[in-house]
């Protein structure tokens, strides 16, 4: 049976640090999704072709990563893909904390297990959120986001 794992975010942009955890778990898995939540409410910095795009292209030597939308549980997403794991990238214990409620809902929902894989220790310090604010200052983020070009 195929291992499959879904990577959910809003990706807004996708970060180095995302980069890597999808790289990691490539070596857990026989295929990763990741999995773009849009929600209608949000204001996005990137929009969402920008985001497929730009994600496609870090990945496009690799058959066996796939990049999705969605606008339903993560849990249903996994169902409809034959996904059988949540993967999540961990900066610090606060991201734990926060993840953790989440996954046990998630396993009590679908039985889906989620897989918890540490970030690379030069990256514990990005987040998109702050990203989102250099980028809209005029700032530089081509340190934190691999391809910038594909976002503009």
């Amino acid at each position: 049976m195929k291992r499959i794992a879904v990577f959910p975010g809003s990706f807004d942009p996708f970060t180095k640090g995302h980069e890597a955890v999808v790289r990691k778990a490539l070596n857990l898995f026989d295929e990763v999704i990741v999995a773009i939540g849009v929600n209608s409410t949000k204001n996005y910095q990137f929009t969402l072709e920008k985001r497929i795009q730009h994600i496609s292209s870090l990945f496009s030597s690799s058959e066996n990563v796939r990049v999705v939308n969605y606008q339903k549980l993560t849990v249903d997403l996994c169902k409809a893909e034959g996904a059988q794991f949540i993967v999540r990238g961990l900066r610090d214990s606060k991201d734990f904390e926060y993840e953790k409620s989440i996954a046990h809902m998630n396993e009590a929902l679908a039985g889906i297990e989620t897989v918890f894989l540490l970030t690379n220790q030069e990256y514990s310090a990005i987040s998109s959120s702050i990203i989102r604010e250099i980028y809209k200052n005029d700032g530089d983020i081509t340190q934190f986001v691999t391809n910038t070009h594909l976002l503009v």
